[in-house]
């Protein structure tokens, strides 16, 4: 029994993913590898975008990955929780642009 619902230890099976269906998995890690490589943006930045998307949807195995990836590629701690605080106003920023929904709503029941 683990003291958590996701187990830190499946992380490293990420790479097995294909046992149920090798050929989807091995385009799936080939794309996945030529998005992470140097492009436009540095491997470092495509890092940070990472965390910051991990911590968005709320994955435990991307948020350890890539903040060990974020620190082994150069990034600091400062960074790291820059890159967090970007996810979370992104967040909180589309839950609040829905409000005008709320609103429009309200306002066509109200007439």
């Amino acid at each position: 029994m683990s003291d958590t619902y996701y187990n830190p230890k499946d992380l490293s099976k990420f790479g097995e993913i294909g046992e149920f269906g090798q050929e989807l998995a091995d385009k799936f890690f080939d794309y996945y590898g030529s998005v992470f490589a140097e492009g436009e943006l540095t491997a470092r930045e495509k890092s940070l975008i990472a965390l910051a998307v991990a911590h968005a949807v709320q994955c435990p195995y991307c948020i350890d990955a890539y903040t060990e990836d974020a620190l082994q590629k150069g990034s600091n701690e400062l960074q790291m929780m820059e890159a967090v605080h970007v996810a979370a106003a992104i967040r909180g920023g589309a839950s609040l642009v829905h409000g005008v929904q709320m609103m429009n709503k309200a306002k066509k029941i109200g007439m």
